[in-house]
């Protein structure tokens, strides 16, 4: 509890108090019932007069706080003033429970992502130091101890231990790490001793990039955040007409009693508070997020939480997205060179690319021959195509049919028929010289992803992919996808994606590395596996910090739990307010249905919206 909140429970058992000492008076017709009552409404009503005031002064007139002082003076003025005490009093109340309820959710979602590092280790002379993570500068050994939280980004000079990533990813799961493992920041050291030497300053960490985007993520507001607040600017005032109307046309109209409808419009006034909207609906989502955050799922705004809820088609990257993006050389067929000097050729061309196959080519060259690979100059990447580069006075091409195409060389040997790898052609001095088949292996969980999706109300799936025809249509055969696209270039990607924009709601699932265009393209961009991936986080929507497409799920799940509360909100709080304006119009609701009608229904409002902190079980059989 704050300090603030225990000020206010004070104040709210100092009036209780008065209110008791002024009811008791009255009916035994002691003295004093007056100033009694006079001192509990000062007591508890003066934060909001003066709020009142000054918001007017500002040009903010319409608010619950002028609602509030309007009510509750004009009971006065009415001789009410027990009437008047009350309502402030169970008024500040209902608020006092709305600003409990409000701060144990935000602490709730603090504490689940909780992963700011406090110091980082550092040896000098001999000793270790404790210094400030922001002023530890990349190149520095620090040591992280058992029970310590990994304080910035780095690779293990020395040391074996298992890491707790879940409050990163959600994952339970400890994640081994020994001399030569990436580390990231805010993760817990369980074991052994760690020296890592750090790769990035504190600001371009992995914790400072999360931390940054999960408080970042109330800057952008969903459609029916901004909703509610066009809505609240209109309705206010529409209210706060109709109380004057109902105050004033009954009495000239018809003669009715002034006393009565001042009083039926000063309850109609108290009813019409908008705050269980302009609470709620905000909340929810924050909740949502921090539900979404707690499962290892990064969402950077309410707006991209309630575009994933109503998103139809998905389209998915294959290699590492679908697949595992793990290649192995399965075969070479060399046309007219060894096959060693065949892999070795495409092994110097491909030494400086990060793609996987890239990868795999490198490892399976270094395995056979157990020695570096030879040395490429000139070495040029053609994107969508390949590699040329120089190669022991040799001009090589390594790629796919396209580049061969374009160099105007033939190929005469094809991939055996069976269509279950990906084929790097190799052409030496413009003379065609063989080929490498690698294969990828599919992601155990990613039919079973799409089968959930699907319950989910999305309707079409479709794959982009650079690789060849028939392993396109050999994934997307095995997982159930709906359609696909193959031998695409990085802008062929985003041009398919436009036209499927024009269609429904369309949601990009990429692993981060090179889809940068398209995520940034798409209604919501989704990363996965975006552990310590700078270039995921920055184009991305939405990231998922573990390596499944499950959690993709777990995502839409959220979504769809979140805007279902949003809307149960919306709709009991304008209900409720609907029927009590009515009631309170015709004189058959008082100010304690008033009462109801703003408090507590904003705070039932607050409680549902709590549910959103809750992550939704997901089947996966």
């Amino acid at each position: 509890m704050t300090k603030k909140q225990k000020k206010g429970l004070v104040r709210i058992g100092i009036t209780t108090l008065l209110y008791i000492a002024g009811i008791v008076s009255e009916h035994a017709q002691w003295p004093g019932f007056v100033w009694i009552m006079a001192a509990a409404y000062l007591l508890i009503s003066y934060d909001i007069l003066r709020k009142s005031v000054i918001n007017i002064m500002h040009g903010e007139i319409f608010d619950e706080n002028f609602l509030m002082s309007v009510a509750s003076l004009g009971a006065v003025a009415l001789g009410q003033l027990d009437e008047a005490v009350a309502v402030m009093l169970f008024y500040q109340i209902g608020e006092w429970f709305q600003s409990y309820a409000v701060s144990k959710s935000r602490k709730s979602i603090a504490a689940l992502m909780d992963i700011r590092p406090d110091y980082a280790n550092i040896v000098q002379d001999g000793k270790i130091v404790q210094v400030d993570p922001e002023d530890v500068q990349p190149g520095t050994v620090i040591v992280v101890e058992p029970g310590e939280r990994v304080p910035l980004d780095g690779v293990v000079e020395s040391g074996t231990s298992s890491l707790d990533t879940s409050a990163l990813t959600g994952e339970s799961v400890p994640r081994s790490v020994r001399p030569g493992s990436d580390v990231i920041s805010g993760c817990i050291n369980q074991s052994g001793v760690l020296y890592v030497k750090t790769t990035k300053p504190y600001g371009q960490s992995t914790v400072a990039k999360v931390l940054e985007l999960v408080e970042n993520a109330s800057d952008r507001k969903a459609p029916a955040e901004q909703f509610i607040t066009r809505f609240s600017r209109i309705y206010t005032p529409v209210v706060c007409a109709l109380a004057l109307a109902l105050a004033v046309l009954p009495p000239l109209l018809f003669q009715q009693p002034w006393t009565v409808w001042i009083y039926r419009a000063l309850t109609f006034l108290v009813i019409s508070c908008p705050c269980a909207l302009v609470i709620s609906v905000p909340l929810s989502f924050f909740g949502g997020i921090g539900g979404a955050s707690r499962a290892g799922i990064l969402v950077k705004g309410s707006t991209y939480l309630e575009a994933l809820a109503d998103v139809k088609t998905m389209v998915f990257d294959k290699t590492g997205t679908i697949t595992r993006g793990t290649f192995q050389v399965t075969e070479i067929k060399p046309a007219d060179l060894p096959a060693e000097r065949l892999l070795m050729y495409a092994a110097a061309a491909e030494q400086h690319s990060s793609h996987p196959i890239a990868q795999s080519i490198l490892r399976k060259a270094q395995e056979l021959h157990d020695a570096p690979v030879l040395t490429a100059e000139n070495v040029q990447e053609i994107p969508g195509h390949g590699v040329s580069a120089d190669v022991d006075h040799q001009h090589i091409l390594a790629g796919n049919t396209r580049l061969m195409e374009s160099q105007g060389i033939p190929v005469s040997i094809l991939p055996a028929g069976s269509g279950m790898g990906t084929v790097v052609y190799i052409a030496v001095n413009g003379v065609y010289a063989g080929m490498i088949e690698i294969s990828d292996e599919i992601k155990e969980d990613s039919a079973t992803a799409l089968t959930l999706l699907r319950r989910y109300g999305l309707k079409k799936f479709v794959m982009l992919t650079g690789d060849n025809e028939q392993v396109a249509e050999r994934v997307a055969g095995q997982i159930g996808i709906d359609e696909y696209h193959a031998s695409l270039l990085p802008q062929d990607k985003v041009e398919i994606l436009t036209r499927l924009l024009s269609q429904d709601k369309t949601a990009f699932v990429g692993d981060g590395i090179n889809d940068a265009p398209v995520l940034a393209a798409a209604d919501v961009g989704i990363a996965m596996g975006a552990l310590g991936s700078d270039a995921a986080i920055e184009a991305a929507d939405v990231v998922l910090m573990k390596d499944r497409l499950t959690q993709i799920v777990t995502a839409i799940a959220i979504a769809h739990k979140t805007l279902r509360i949003v809307r149960e909100n919306i709709v009991f709080a304008l209900g409720v307010k609907v029927l009590i304006l009515i009631l309170g119009a015709l004189g058959l609701a008082n100010m304690w249905a008033a009462v109801f009608a703003d408090v507590g229904v904003a705070f039932l409002c607050i409680l549902n919206a709590m549910r959103c902190l809750r992550v939704p079980e997901i089947p996966l059989d």
